[in-house]
């Protein structure tokens, strides 16, 4: 009796053995989602899973139509529905999958944004970057963990064009929740100018802040009605993109944070601290500013500037401005059809520095942690970012209509531009993007010079709790609004002085306290990478 029991429970157990093996052999995994939970959209068809792969083996399986819902910051562009309609018959035909997008106004989306976790709608792919919510909601747990494998199962286009330091710059805590764009935008400041000024006054190419002095002087002293340096601190800006130019890039220092003056060499491995206000290279840039100011380089009303500086150059008020090489390349674009008359150029003022590009976090998407059909989810983001007739479409809209095709990679705006705009499809940014056919090809060569010269370094994913240190904070931007920018322009007479006041003022305020909690921070980060 014994005998037969045994046989009898060996006879069950291999019946057992033999369902759970050909249950494994059934498309994904039994019909589980990337969480491990069970997943109602999801099942086997091996007729499906053949065509999916071109016939060699099973792929994804994609039987089952699933209705995919996707959150984006931004308004919703009036002719939405016409281009996601079109979005969702290629979806349908290339992963058996349509989508339906909410659309968070910038009006309110920092509001909306988080509740929408908090309350575990229904969602399965939402736009993220570092500057909405990212680490936040990855340390919440709002976001699903993406693994080497779902990302090579399912998203095999974006795991090859993918640089491996963009994946590693996207994990938190030393695991990833995001797809990041995957195209680089280098942060480094550059100058527009007008090139039929230094022409007319006979000047060297700029390339320096020395070329790039003579320039200012000789703008400010035979140019009437001109400011031969143009910026806008009214804004609030604390730290203005000439000072990231000559001073942050050409000592090839990262800053923290542009709210307080704090920051470490970029070739320093261990992120030690420095106050720039305190060192004699801000002293040799004091100097310099003076000169500029003492010779008609801007306006003595500077600092109370509202205007906008970039319509003031159009307008030749200004006689150059700096900001990012895109934002100069496309002033430059509009100032050539707009004011032909006028010849401008880009200058790069720091060219054999180290360049700091953005981290990869700036645009992406992720999966919502809840979402049932996360598998075809990342199938979605795959196509956005790799599938050209997929992201032209989702980036650009209707040929003809919104956009005009200009070769494989440019493009011109359509008759109904504006009716397919604002809004965050950058979350898929990939060298698929076409760029604008009036940029300029000199903005693109110097891009393509830079590239070689982005320097990638511990701290670059960095962010800096300040939850300890809030009020010292805001004194010490004050106290740069009210002793930094008149000493940066040139409006005090006596330097060592008024270098002296800002720092007296800076240790009042509390930037001792910052640069410690700070340095903590940089230290334990430092740490938990080794």
């Amino acid at each position: 009796m014994k005998q037969q029991k045994r046989r009898f429970m060996f006879l069950l157990a291999m019946v057992f053995a033999v369902s759970a093996l050909l249950s494994a052999c059934g498309g994904n995994g039994g019909g589980k989602d990337a969480s491990g939970a069970k997943n109602a959209n999801t099942g086997s068809n091996a007729a499906v899973n053949s065509a999916n792969s071109g016939g060699d083996q099973a792929g994804p399986d994609i039987s089952q139509e699933v209705k995919l819902k996707m959150l984006l910051v931004g308004g919703k562009p009036a002719d939405y529905d016409e281009v996601f309609g079109e979005l969702n018959k290629l979806l349908k035909e290339k992963i058996n999958a349509t989508v339906e997008t909410e659309f968070l106004d910038w009006a309110d989306w920092t509001q909306k944004y988080p509740l929408k976790f908090a309350a575990n709608e229904d969602f399965d792919i939402v736009y993220t970057a570092n500057w909405a919510f990212y680490n936040d909601q990855a340390r919440k747990g709002g976001f699903l963990e993406l693994t080497e494998d779902m990302l090579k199962t399912y998203m095999p286009k974006t795991w090859e064009a993918m640089p491996a330091v963009s994946w590693d710059q996207a994990k938190v805590d030393g695991k990833l929740y995001m797809v990041p764009n995957n195209n680089m935008e280098v942060t480094d400041k550059v100058v527009i100018i007008r090139e039929d000024l230094r022409k007319k006054y006979n000047l060297e190419p700029i390339n320096s802040p020395e070329t790039y002095a003579a320039y200012v002087k000789a703008v400010g002293a035979n140019e009437k009605g001109m400011s031969a340096f143009g910026a806008k601190p009214a804004d609030g800006w604390k730290w203005h993109e000439l000072d990231q130019a000559l001073l942050e890039q050409q000592n090839e220092w990262n800053l923290i944070d542009y709210s307080f003056p704090l920051a470490y060499k970029l070739t320093d491995e261990k992120g030690q601290l420095f106050n720039v206000y305190d060192t004699p290279e801000f002293r040799e840039l004091l100097t310099y500013y003076k000169d500029l100011a003492d010779n008609k380089g801007w306006s003595k009303n500077i600092v109370s500037n509202k205007n906008d500086v970039w319509q003031d150059m159009k307008a030749g008020k200004v006689g150059s401005y700096a900001q990012t090489l895109g934002t100069v390349g496309a002033n430059l674009a509009e100032l050539r059809r707009d004011k032909p008359e006028y010849e401008g150029a880009i200058v790069d003022l720091t060219p054999d520095k180290k360049k700091i590009a953005s981290i990869s976090t700036q645009n992406g998407m992720a999966i919502h942690a809840t979402s049932k059909n996360a598998e075809r989810s990342l199938m979605l983001i795959d196509l956005l970012q790799n599938d050209k007739e997929i992201h032209d479409l989702t980036m650009y809209g209707i040929a003809g209509k919104h956009y005009e095709p200009v070769g494989d990679d440019r493009f011109s705006a359509g008759p109904s531009a504006a009716n397919y705009t604002g809004f965050s499809n950058w979350g898929w940014n990939s060298p698929l993007n076409r760029k604008d056919a009036s940029y300029p090809v000199e903005a693109d060569e110097i891009l393509k010079d830079w590239e070689p010269k982005v320097h990638h370094f511990a701290l670059e994913t960095f962010v800096f709790d300040d939850s300890k240190v809030k009020n010292e904070v805001s004194n010490v931007g004050n106290v740069m609004l009210r002793y930094a920018i008149p000493l940066e322009y040139g409006l005090i007479d006596d330097l060592d002085k008024g270098q002296a006041e800002l720092i007296k003022q800076l240790n009042s305020a509390g930037i001792g306290k910052i640069q410690e909690e700070l340095q903590s921070q940089i230290d334990a980060f430092l740490a938990a990478q080794q």
